[in-house]
């Protein structure tokens, strides 16, 4: 039985099916409304396919349970029978459910069970039971229907203790395995940390009696992320959870928003609010637990004693004026008034984080009431605020906790603007706010290098707040910084050093990976950005802290020694000694070895170790194109070359293999010689590595390569800076570029921050001098025909 002339039943004309496709291409249902009356239409179709069948019940579990029926969600169905209703009965019945939904193409999701067999199924799989409390009777016997709902709650709150770590922990292996949805570029919005599988499990805990989700903004955010589903499912006419790049733009256009970061900031407030309420059950959850398991022992140390009704009162532990350790929470004091009192939410959040504590949720909901701050702030208030920034890992719980009340854009309005917005790119773990957070916890770890480590404190905390705004994030920063500063009382010489941090905070990493630290005008940049010592001492420890934070790819030990050796160079300037350019290094014996193996036979010599490849080639057209072309065929990722001219050319790369070992130096050398004799077509080996790289992409285009002249880059050479997507063979098709414009490459710089290079080239026309302004614009037009 096929169900072929079942499939069509319903209200209009064409049934079920012409019905569904009618209400999913319409335009004014939308949201809830959408999935209730998608929902209703489904229960009347299999009502009507099940029709009159005594002992037997179809039950909705699931989202289906709770009505919220999504265009591409499973059909969560079960098909409940007593004993009497009969095995042959039973399987008629379920062939003519199953079959029409099959038939209609319909993910389903069904079993078929006594009342007993669910009970025995649930006290086994989690899963199951958490299903049944969504139970929603369909059609059939709907007393059968209602004893099954019944014994699943009662079994539920009877072994709720077991239940419940066991819940957890399925939660938490799942966001090891997902991620949190508010930091994922391609969240996924159902089983990320802080999506509608979370959500539901909070709907789980609610329903044990033992504790309850914070309410204020939850179901709202569960909409949204249901809304966002909904949009998902009707653009790509998929059962999917991903919010993968490619589908931002029309999922966003279909919800009526601008663009895909209006989109993801939504989606990742929603998580925010999802992850922080689970935080926050959890932590009840286990409190109510211990209490419980503790309270017998008490009992009977006290020996049914202790005030009315056996009651024992709770030890508090003072932590600050008017705060308190209670059961392992910050809470607040009886005697506390936040009405009266506008620096205690930053107190009690630094009382928190310094003793490793989470702020109690009902602490929190009453310091929202505290009344805003005077300005300029008085000096306990900024305090107060160091020393919540200065706690280390404890700081995130404890801003986290002001944030979900809002206390924080209070405090500092400009906030707002940073909040969950998204990082569109792969080297940035978090986003603008959370990242900004980290940033300061990194800072902490680094305050003892510092003479002011407050105004590292502060820097870290508003490095990137210009990222609100439209502009160069580190300009507009610099001027919000100012008035942060002047808001909370900082005096005007601390807002300016605070502003120079803000606006130059990108400076030592950029210029220490892109530029050549021997140039005299590389160290001359970063002496008038930042004048003083002192500043310049709180500019490193801040670029390593935001490094840091950033993410494993933004610092390693190879950026972290070419920062300090920069910052060495810029401090002996500040002090007094001349800026000179450094003789060039005489060549060492291996490389005097190699040049001379070179002229001997005429051919390439090199030694590869130690990330270091020196390279000896004698002088001939297109010996950088062909060492570029032939490292990236090895699949070696360079950070940096430079080259000395003559008879023969010596080159030294830093290098760094992109996964599995290094190359044997005998095929490197091997592969350069066919290069140079024109044996090896690099770009046809290159290009077919390309496309099958562009074959597998995933995601929105990149932005088109940009190629510009670093204006005072240096005195003696022109430096050319590529931006553009990393990609196989990028630095052999920059080089053919140079080469064919008959330029000599000086050195080479390159910083690969994820899918990003930012490389620097410094060049000089054949007679050794900088371009003039016309030939470095045919240069620059050159390299970016390349990159097309």
């Amino acid at each position: 039985m096929t169900g072929t002339n079942q499939e069509t039943t319903g209200s209009g004309p064409g049934g079920y099916a012409a019905d569904r496709l009618r209400l999913l291409q319409q335009q004014t249902l939308t949201g809830p409304p959408l999935r209730a009356a998608l929902a209703r239409l489904t229960d009347g179709w299999l009502a009507a396919l099940l029709g009159h069948a005594q002992d037997v019940a179809l039950v909705a579990v699931g989202g289906y349970g709770r009505g919220e029926l999504s265009p591409r969600s499973d059909l969560d169905l079960l098909l409940l029978h007593r004993e009497s209703a009969g095995a042959d009965r039973v399987a008629a019945v379920a062939d003519r459910l199953w079959y029409p939904v099959w038939d209609l193409g319909l993910a389903l999701d069904h079993s078929v069970r006594t009342p007993a067999q669910v009970r025995k199924v649930a006290a086994g799989d989690l899963k199951v039971h958490l299903g049944l409390l969504d139970a929603r009777h369909l059609a059939g016997d709907a007393e059968l229907t209602a004893e099954v709902r019944a014994a699943a709650y009662r079994d539920w709150r009877a072994q709720a203790p077991a239940r419940l770590p066991e819940l957890r922990e399925s939660c938490a292996e799942r966001a090891g395995r997902q991620g949190e949805l508010r930091f994922l570029l391609e969240p996924d919005l159902k089983e990320a940390r802080g999506g509608l599988r979370d959500a539901t499990a909070l709907r789980a805990v609610a329903a044990s009696w033992l504790a309850d989700a914070p309410r204020q903004g939850l179901e709202e955010a569960r909409a949204l992320l249901l809304d966002t589903r909904d949009a998902l499912h009707l653009t790509t006419g998929r059962a999917t959870d991903r919010l993968t790049l490619q589908e931002q733009d029309q999922v966003a256009d279909r919800l009526g928003l601008p663009d895909a970061d209006a989109l993801l900031r939504r989606v990742y407030q929603a998580a925010h609010t999802v992850g922080y309420a689970s935080d926050v059950t959890w932590r009840e959850v286990g409190r109510v637990l211990r209490s419980r398991s503790a309270r017998p022992r008490l009992r009977r140390v006290l020996g049914g004693r202790g005030g009315r009704g056996g009651f024992v009162e709770p030890e508090r532990t003072p932590l600050a004026d008017g705060v308190v350790e209670q059961d392992g929470e910050a809470v607040l004091a009886r005697t506390a008034r936040p009405e009266r009192d506008p620096v205690l939410p930053l107190r009690a959040a630094a009382a928190a984080a310094r003793a490793g504590l989470p702020l109690s949720t009902h602490a929190v909901r009453r310091l929202a009431a505290a009344g805003p701050l005077p300005v300029p702030w008085p000096p306990e208030a900024r305090e107060q605020l160091l020393t919540l920034l200065g706690a280390g890992e404890h700081t995130v719980a404890a801003w986290e906790a002001l944030e979900a009340e809002g206390i924080i854009s209070r405090l500092l309005p400009e906030w707002e603007r940073v909040r969950c917005r998204p990082q569109r790119n792969a080297v940035h773990r978090w986003t603008v706010d959370r990242h900004l957070v980290e940033t300061a916890v990194r800072a902490a770890a680094l305050t003892r290098r510092v003479a002011r480590p407050d105004l590292l404190l502060l820097a870290a905390l508003l490095h990137d707040l210009g990222k609100g705004w439209p502009g160069d994030h580190s300009v507009t920063g610099a001027v919000l910084a100012r008035e942060v500063a002047a808001r909370i009382g900082l005096p005007e010489e601390d807002a300016r050093v605070l502003a120079v941090l803000v606006r130059h905070h990108l400076l030592l990493a950029e210029t220490a990976t892109r530029r050549d630290l021997d140039d005299p005008a590389t160290v001359g940049t970063v002496v008038a950005a930042v004048g003083r010592a002192e500043t310049l001492e709180l500019l490193h420890a801040l670029t390593e802290a935001d490094a840091l934070a950033t993410g494993p790819a933004a610092w390693s030990d190879w950026r972290a020694s070419l920062v300090a050796e920069l910052v060495r160079r810029a401090a002996a300037v500040l002090a007094g000694e001349p800026a000179v350019a450094r003789a060039p290094q005489a060549p060492g014996p291996g490389q005097l070895l190699l040049a001379e193996e070179a002229r001997r036979t005429g051919g390439p010599a090199l030694t590869l170790g130690g990330g270091e490849l020196l390279l000896a080639v004698p002088d001939q057209p297109g010996v950088l194109p062909a060492v570029a072309g032939v490292l990236a065929l090895h699949r070696l990722a360079v950070h940096s070359a430079e080259l000395t001219g003559g008879p023969v050319l010596a080159l030294r790369w830093r290098v760094a293999v992109e996964y599995g070992e290094l190359p044997q130096a005998g095929r490197l050398r091997a592969d350069l010689a066919r290069a140079l004799e024109g044996s090896l077509d690099l770009a046809a080996r290159l290009a077919e590595r390309e496309s099958a790289r562009l074959g597998r992409r995933r995601g929105a285009e990149p932005a088109p390569p940009s190629v510009t002249v670093a204006e005072d880059g240096s005195r003696d050479a022109t430096v050319l800076e590529v931006r553009a997507e990393d990609a196989p063979g990028l630095l052999y098709r920059v080089a053919r570029a140079l080469e064919a414009a008959g330029v000599r490459v000086r050195s080479a710089h390159v910083s690969t921050l994820g899918a990003s290079v930012v490389d620097a080239f410094y060049v000089t026309g054949p007679d050794g001098a900088p371009l003039a302004g016309a030939e470095a614009a045919e240069v620059v037009a050159a390299v970016r025909g390349a990159l097309k």
